[in-house]
């Protein structure tokens, strides 16, 4: 159903739907198993194909379609099924890497002849999507044709046979590469019907594919592992430092290194957060693939469940426990970061303590001073007004106007001092209050 058709009919109201309703509903019935009939070859690839690498991935295929004239690829599709020549080609295109399951017939009654290689190579007729990823050959058999042994066929020491639950099925393999760089895979049919076949051989080549990429991550853990440790063991050299430090200089040296490794270890995180989260998503589908299938012990050899554990559980931990050294470091990083730059502003602030009280000091000083600047200033200019008013009564009494000059000239003298004190403090407030 497309985004945009209504929905009702007839008279009744019609409804418009979400855009994403049919892409929601068509994602349930995304990636259906296919019916296989015994004896069947199945060759499995899969391919990076982050980035550009998709896209490119994409019009290839649609121009494989195109020029045998097979089903053409919807632009939106991330699996397409097609058959041609006896072949079976499904593709599908996941949010890192696509994978190309080949079906063909398989006539022969002893597993995995003729060899991978000279079945001819399927992928010859389409440019590599990207790097290899899983090279799988799985071989589908009836179980009553022949007695087969698996031990004789794989490497006893990695071999892991089961069960599926009902015991209509056998399944083998010592996740090893043959000579050609496939792993194999038999399965044995005791009685299975199309569609379960069908259903069985999927979720073994999905746990197959997505065991290989759930191992993606060990090696991101191994290669951040040495500078983690680094980082670990320079914190706690810092740490040491820090407590018998107690110079501005040396805290601020100590505190540019713990930002330093700060930024060193969160690029690291940063770079391996998709990684190790896609791991554990991966080794979860294993996990719930294995619970699916229901395996069943034979004989004394270990299930697949059992060999994985041994296998994938150090590998999963090792990335997990490198993930958590990451977030713990992080943390204890910014711990110690925090407490130097504590320390350092506690510094600066006794510093700048330390300057207010010199500034208070000097500009005590100062005031000192403008207030014996002040006094200077109020009897100079006294001199002075008394000086000129001694000139105006002198020449008064020159007039003959009745005046005593030293008695009129002793009686300013207070007045003018006052006066003149006065001004000059009010000046002064409105030069410090900011007062027009």
């Amino acid at each position: 159903m497309s985004a945009e058709v209504s929905i009702g009919s007839g008279g009744g109201a019609r409804l418009s739907p979400h855009p994403l309703r049919a892409a929601v509903l068509g994602e349930v019935h995304a990636r259906p198993f296919t019916p296989i009939t015994s004896p069947r070859r199945i060759l499995h690839f899969a391919f990076d194909t982050a980035g550009d690498a998709a896209k490119n991935d994409r019009a290839a295929l649609a121009d494989f379609c195109a020029r045998r004239q097979l089903e053409p690829l919807q632009p939106s599709a991330n699996h397409h099924r097609v058959t041609f020549s006896g072949v079976v080609l499904r593709w599908e295109q996941h949010s890192e890497f696509t994978t190309y399951t080949w079906e063909m017939a398989s006539e022969s009654e002893t597993p995995f002849h003729p060899a991978a290689a000279s079945l001819g190579s399927p992928m010859a007729a389409l440019p590599q999507p990207g790097p290899l990823l899983v090279a799988l050959d799985l071989h589908l058999m009836q179980a009553n044709k022949k007695d087969i042994a698996p031990e004789r066929i794989f490497d006893r020491a990695s071999l892991a046979v089961a069960e599926n639950a009902e015991g209509d099925a056998l399944f083998a393999t010592d996740f090893q590469a043959d000579p050609s760089g496939f792993v194999r895979i038999l399965v044995l049919d005791r009685g299975l019907d199309p569609e379960r076949a069908g259903a069985l051989v999927q979720r073994i080549v999905e746990l197959e594919t997505y065991r290989t990429l759930a191992l993606l991550g060990l090696p991101e853990a191994r290669r951040l592992a040495p500078s983690i440790s680094r980082i670990e063991m320079r914190l706690a050299e810092a740490t040491d430092e820090m407590r018998r430090s107690e110079k501005l200089v040396d805290n601020h040296r100590l505190l540019d290194e713990l930002t330093s490794l700060a930024a060193e270890l969160e690029a690291g995180a940063a770079a391996s957060l998709f990684r190790f989260g896609a791991s554990r998503a991966y080794n979860e589908i294993v996990q719930l693939r294995l619970q699916t299938i229901g395996e069943r012990k034979v004989s004394n050899f270990p299930t697949w469940s059992s060999f994985l554990a041994r296998r994938m559980s150090p590998a999963m931990r090792t990335c997990i426990t490198t993930e958590e050294r990451q977030g713990t470091l992080s943390q204890k990083l910014a711990r110690a970061a925090n407490l130097l730059r504590t320390r350092v502003d506690v510094e600066l602030e006794r510093q700048n303590r330390d300057l207010l009280q010199s500034m208070n000091e000097r500009t005590r000083l100062q005031l000192r001073l403008q207030a014996t600047v002040e006094g200077l200033s109020v009897a100079a200019i006294s001199y002075y007004v008394v000086g000129l008013f001694g000139y105006l009564v002198k020449g008064l009494h020159d007039r003959g106007v009745p005046v005593d000059v030293s008695l009129s000239t002793a009686l300013f003298v207070p007045i003018a001092v006052a006066t003149i004190w006065w001004v000059v403090r009010r000046i002064r407030r409105r030069h410090i209050t900011g007062d027009r």
